[in-house]
This record gives C-alpha cells, structure tokens and sequence, in this order.
C-alpha cells in the first residue's frame, strides 16, 4: 500500500492510494499519518476498510505533503556507500556514521527547498528512508529489524557542506537547516519492498543527472542499521531513518556545482516492479 498526506501545508489530511490509482481519504480511520497511527495497527486497518470500499475518494487532493507527520526524531547514516566516501575522499567507516537530522526539516516532496542565508554550498543527496513502524530496541537479528518497517519512503537529505564540515562541531548545522528534508511523495508499505538492498536512486539537477546508484551497494544494509541503531537509541513509531546517499553529490564533482536559486532538482527511487515515486523541488533563497 502507498500512504500519502494532501492537502496545505499544515491542513493535510491522511490518505492510501488505492489500486485504481485514485486516492481515498483515511480520516474515519486516523487524524494524520504519524506514530499513533503505526503504533496502532493503523496499516491492517486502512486496508481492510480499503478493501470494504469504505473510504471515500478524493477529487482533487492538490498538494501532496510530507508522506508522515512530524517525524519523533530524524535520524541519518553518513557515508553508507563506498562510491560517495571515495568521491569526497572520506575515509570508510568500519561502523555506521549516525547523527540527527530536526524533524522540523521534513517538507512535502515537491514544497520549495530554501538556501540559508550566507550559504554558498547547498548541496543535494537522494536517499532511502526507513519508515518505523514499531518499537525498536537491542534488536538481535535482522528478521527482528524488518519487522519493526512499516515501509520506505524517498528523502532528499539537502545539506550545506560549509556548515557541516568547515564551522567546527557536529554535521548537524549543515544538516538541520529549514526545509532541509522533503520527504515522499508516499510512503510503501514494507510488504511491497521484498528487497531493500534492489532499489535504484536517481537524482537529476536541471535536467542533468548528478545521481544513480543502487542500495545493493551500501555499505551497511538497511535491516543492519536498524539492529545497529537499537542498541544506541529506542527507536518509536513513526520515526525515521535516511540511510544514506550513493555518489554524484556537488562536494565530490568537479567545479562543485552547488544548489543556486532557480535551481530544480528531480528525486526518484525505483524497485523491480514499481516505484517510491519522485520528487520535484525548486530552490528558493530564505
């Protein structure tokens, strides 16, 4: 199943996009797509009421917003493939890099993304994100991780490289930046992934494409970071996890062609089968 919010900016409303491909209203189910709605079988309720023809379609659903609510807590893997760790001649981690992204970053996957004041090298990153779906902690074994997904969902992990590597202190300056996380345009449901480590990531920046890569060349799985994570954090409904970006980033191209105003960038993650959809920003100056 694909979840999605539509609607304005902080008036949207819970939503599934059916197999007609229209999409249906989940508001007698939930008030938004978030961690109580997760943490309470809110997946294996909006099918069976789906599947009982009990939610009215929307015509005109118009923007389409982050695909959760607020996420509890944002968190993200530094340099998980070989191909970007070599581009920006980092050196290989022999355990996952992590640090938190501020929930309040998450857009709707085509909202305008906004250069910070006094930056110069906004960058781009396209990435898988984990959508949990129940409590995570010391986790044993892989099977164990997967069954704490609810689904994935695309990010685009926007950073600014001054303010991550050249201001002193931990990345998150250069990760926590307003409108720094568009997040969507839906998110699918763990049932739908038989692979997470088959996904092809592609990012295009006015037309030119910067990223293609694939999570079969991660260097930490996906079922690995949540396993890893739980023994550092609780991990709760409704959290998020960006796994990590494949190579083509401005830092590690020539002329580091970084994000100006004006600029379009183009996401989109696709699976044998089917697709996590694409997302479309254009930057804006804050």
């Amino acid at each position: 199943m694909k979840f999605l919010r539509v609607g304005a900016p902080g008036l949207e409303r819970p939503a599934v996009l059916g197999p007609d491909g229209a999409v249906h209203d989940l508001s007698s189910i939930t008030a938004d797509l978030d961690g109580a709605f997760l943490a309470g079988d809110g997946i294996a309720r909006a099918r069976a009421a789906l599947a009982a023809g009990e939610l009215p379609p929307i015509a005109e659903p118009g923007r389409i917003g982050a695909a959760l609510a607020r996420p509890g807590k944002v968190v993200c893997i530094g340099l998980n493939y070989l191909d970007h760790a070599e581009e920006t001649g980092a050196e290989v981690p022999a355990e996952p890099i992590v640090f938190m992204k501020d929930p309040g970053t998450v857009i709707g996957p085509d909202d305008e993304v906004l250069i910070p004041r006094d930056s110069h090298k906004t960058d781009w990153e396209v990435e898988l994100a984990v959508v949990i779906g129940a409590r995570a902690r010391y986790l044993e074994s892989d099977a164990e991780a997967a069954a704490c997904i609810a689904g994935y969902t695309i990010s685009n992990d926007v950073s600014e490289r001054e303010f991550q590597l050249e201001r002193g202190g931990q990345w998150d300056k250069g990760k926590s930046c307003e409108t720094f996380n568009p997040l969507g345009p839906w998110f699918v449901t763990a049932d739908e992934v038989a692979d997470p480590q088959a996904l092809e990531l592609r990012l295009w920046v006015d037309g030119v494409l910067r990223q293609d890569g694939s999570t079969a060349k991660m260097i930490f799985g996906v079922h690995h970071l949540v396993r890893y994570l739980s023994r550092f954090m609780v991990l709760e409904p409704g959290d998020v996890i960006n796994t990590g970006t494949p190579a083509g980033v401005a830092l590690g191209l020539p002329g580091t062609p970084y994000l100006r105003a004006g600029s379009v960038v183009e996401v989109e993650i696709t699976r044998p089968g089917g697709s996590l959809g694409r997302q479309r920003q254009r930057i804006g100056q804050a």
